[in-house]
């Protein structure tokens, strides 16, 4: 499995969770062994100016907090494009680290319908207007070094054309939604043949006393013999031990009950996030 995820320039600088998923890419127990990164820089986020967005020259500069080789290419050149990707992917492949492909680009009309671009961007606007697409650009390339011609161009286009227009025709007709259709990895069991989500109702959950004094002995001892143990925590685990004779608990003891009850079912549990290994919460 390779995850490749798709960016916008503004995004890619901007949003948080970018610099976060960078941090995370080579932790034990998280990394994804690389991701390609491909951001769409159409160099404008919503109507905001690159200056006004970030302090750096480029959108990808936050790449470089793991080293990610960043490749800036020319959107307008789909040969030079598919290279780059090509040489990520291998990149990837090799060396197991994230790598950013930054496609430079422009975004020809608005952010949406209702956006006018030239209100907020009329000296790009007015350039973007004289811009040749990139479709016609490269066609007119392989028409006139003889790699295709003209007929072969019009009749794929023809052909994408006709691939739009059926889809479009037939989701008319469509009157009902399939969830299963949307769903990548359906749960088996979890949905109807109609896709629909069979009713809910969870077998019992309740575990003997026996087992929940078990679990409290367990959780109040120390694993290994003769270990040194601070004298904090003795005085924790000591309360706790307590609390398992006199049948209470507190907060603390109840979820060590809960992940003690599912890994007896043999069932893995892995916490993470802050103050996990000191168990503090």
């Amino acid at each position: 499995v390779m995850s490749i995820l798709l960016h916008g320039d503004a995004a890619f600088a901007g949003q948080g969770v970018v610099y976060e998923t960078f941090h995370l890419s080579d932790l034990p127990s998280y990394t994804t062994n690389g991701t390609i990164h491909v951001v769409v820089n159409n160099q404008i986020g919503f109507t905001t100016d690159p200056r006004m967005a970030r302090s750096s020259p480029y959108p990808t500069d936050v790449a470089r907090v793991v080293n990610a080789p960043i490749f800036h290419v020319n959107a307008d050149d789909p040969e030079a494009v598919m290279y780059v990707c090509s040489v990520a992917a291998e990149w990837r492949n090799t060396f197991n680290k994230d790598v950013v492909v930054d496609l430079v680009c422009y975004r020809r009309r608005g952010h949406n319908e209702m956006d006018e671009p030239m209100f907020t961007q009329p000296l790009m606007y007015k350039q973007i207007h004289k811009q040749v697409p990139v479709l016609k650009k490269y066609a007119d390339k392989l028409i006139a070094d003889g790699t295709v011609t003209l007929q072969e161009f019009e009749e794929e286009i023809a052909k994408y054309d006709r691939i739009c227009e059926e889809a479009y025709t037939r989701s008319k007709d469509n009157k009902i939604l399939h969830i299963k259709h949307w769903l990548d990895s359906p749960w088996p069991g979890f949905f109807n043949v109609d896709g629909e989500p069979k009713s809910m109702s969870c077998p019992p959950t309740g575990i003997s006393e026996e087992m929940l004094t078990h679990i409290g002995n367990v959780a109040s001892s120390v694993p290994v013999e003769d270990f040194k143990i601070h004298s904090g925590l003795s005085r924790i685990l000591k309360a706790r031990s307590e609390m398992t004779k006199n049948r209470l608990v507190d907060w603390a003891l109840a979820e060590y009950m809960a992940f003690g009850s599912v890994l007896k079912e043999g069932i893995h549990v892995r916490l993470s996030g802050q103050d996990v290994e000191r168990g503090t919460f």
